[in-house]
């Protein structure tokens, strides 16, 4: 029976970035996917703000940002949000395919050991005290894997979480939508983008020199959900809805999908978690699935290997669903209330008036923004520091060896203690509280600019002395500026490094 430490079931963006997270920490993967290989299906179409950051913490957001377009506002259900003011390096959405995102991915796995394989289908998942044995259905039968973790970041019709046994609560269809990719012999003379009619709303947006990506949302019919979707079924509800198929011929890709919300009820059981699309699904709005699984992923990741490595105990694994369950609960919230605001009809119309309205207001569309870019996530982790919890920004650094960014001290997704002045004139002697720790944790010595930190959505936050950084970029410690050795600071720094990384060595 081959042997791994991890299984990934899926080769989506979920299960790639899960794999190069696993493989910096030096874990062995097995990546499957029961699909033969690529199908180059355009699918999602952007990056948020929060997705280049932690891309950008592993030193690998260039060749995204060379890929795509910017657009510097989101929406939410067709009401423009203005993302330029917001304190990020990116305040805008990166207009990048999801097949070029996924070839940019699997090109970093393969550079750091992984390969996908294709045809290869989880059929039986059985685990006990010590891993677990997978079932792979692949061109060579029927075969077994034993590793010590299954992840499932398979899709929404996951058949991990399915084998598994883990509930998939949520709300049921109410509409039916689709997507085309296709060429237009009469395009429309501008770019239309949920353009509510009296039969549903529709988007022709161009996608390149000669198709387009065009979608339709019929509420109120819900379609058979293992039926095909075909090229005229697209057609026909264009026309119904747009009263035109503006010349459409061509079909690269069609593909239906519905505002159905589910979560999983659970993230993990045992030795068997879950990821991405398999974890949550909902209706597209706002972009934001493929960006949560990432982020499902990178949270996911360092943790996975701290255990793995014989760093944390298993118990780390736990809060991996405490602090992403709740982010996935808020994303179906949004996108059900998106869904709502996008139902034809006049009473609706003067609805969407109104919020319109409301969004002109800079905090309402800062709240908004943040919900939909992910830049106002803060992890549950007791009071403290208004940083606690929270992404840290990346700020601009002087360190004995040179200036650096901040999130260039995470390429190699090791946590981080920052030390901001905090060991300075008799104050925490940090190298002695992280020597127990200096195997897994890097402790840095720099200095900011002077003045308060601007933190997305929440605004002006007081500068810390010092600061523990996961691997994931959000803030597990924060001293604030005069701490003294033998304080509460001092204890709260211990417990965090042994909480996140394993007792001291």
């Amino acid at each position: 029976m081959a042997k791994t430490d991890v299984v990934i079931a899926g080769g989506g963006p979920t299960g790639l970035m899960l794999a190069c997270e696993l493989r910096l920490a030096g874990v062995e993967v097995a990546v499957l996917d029961r699909l033969a290989g690529r199908g180059g299906e355009s699918r999602a179409g952007g990056i948020h703000a929060r997705t280049m950051e932690v891309l950008d913490q592993r030193g690998i957001l260039g060749g995204f940002l060379d890929a795509g377009q910017r657009l510097q506002r989101a929406h939410f259900s067709a009401l423009w949000l203005d993302l330029g003011r917001f304190e990020t390096r990116y305040p805008f959405i990166l207009m990048v395919l999801q097949a070029t995102i996924e070839r940019l991915l699997e090109e970093r796995a393969a550079e750091l050991g992984v390969r996908v394989r294709w045809s290869s289908e989880v059929t039986g998942v059985h685990q006990d005290e010590t891993g677990v044995d997978v079932e792979v259905r692949g061109p060579e039968g029927v075969k077994t894997l034993r590793a010590d973790y299954l992840v499932g970041c398979d899709g929404g019709r996951s058949a991990v979480r399915k084998l598994a046994g883990i509930g998939f609560p949520g709300t049921p269809a109410t509409m039916t939508a689709m997507l085309g990719d296709v060429a237009l012999a009469d395009p429309p003379t501008e770019w239309i983008f949920q353009e509510r009619r009296e039969h549903g709303s529709f988007s022709v947006l161009p996608f390149g020199e000669d198709w387009y990506r065009v979608m339709t949302n019929e509420f109120d019919h819900v379609a058979d959900r293992d039926a095909p979707a075909t090229f005229e079924e697209l057609r026909e509800a264009l026309v119904k809805i747009a009263g035109t198929d503006y010349g459409m011929h061509g079909p690269r890709w069609v593909s239906r999908f519905s505002d159905a919300a589910r979560q999983a009820a659970e993230y993990r059981r045992g030795r068997v978690l879950l990821a991405g699309d398999a974890a949550h699904i909902h209706f597209p709005a706002g972009g934001q699935g493929l960006n949560m699984g990432v982020q499902d992923a990178v949270n996911l990741g360092w943790k996975l290997a701290s255990v793995v490595n014989g760093h944390a105990p298993h118990r780390l694994l736990d809060s991996y669903h405490a602090e992403r369950h709740p982010v996935a609960e808020g994303v179906l919230r949004n996108t059900r209330a998106q869904t709502v605001l996008g139902r034809p009809g006049e009473q609706m119309t003067a609805l969407r008036e109104v919020f319109g309205g409301l969004i002109e207001i800079d905090a309402v569309n800062r709240l908004l923004g943040g919900m939909i870019t992910a830049l106002d996530i803060r992890y549950p982790m007791g009071g403290g520091h208004p940083l606690l919890g929270r992404r840290v920004p990346d700020l601009d650094l002087r360190t004995p060896g040179g200036d650096i960014r901040l999130f260039g001290l995470l390429h190699a997704a090791r946590p981080v203690l920052l030390d901001l002045g905090a060991s300075s004139g008799g104050g925490l002697d940090l190298a002695a509280v992280a020597e127990g720790w200096a195997d897994r944790v890097d402790l840095v010595e720099a200095r900011c600019r002077e003045g308060g930190w601007l933190l997305p959505v929440v605004g002006e936050v007081p500068a810390p002395a010092a600061l523990l950084i996961r691997p994931d970029g959000h803030v597990a410690w924060a001293a604030p500026v005069g701490a003294a050795p033998e304080t509460p600071e001092d204890v709260a720094l211990r417990t965090a490094l042994t909480t996140w990384f394993g007792p001291a060595r």
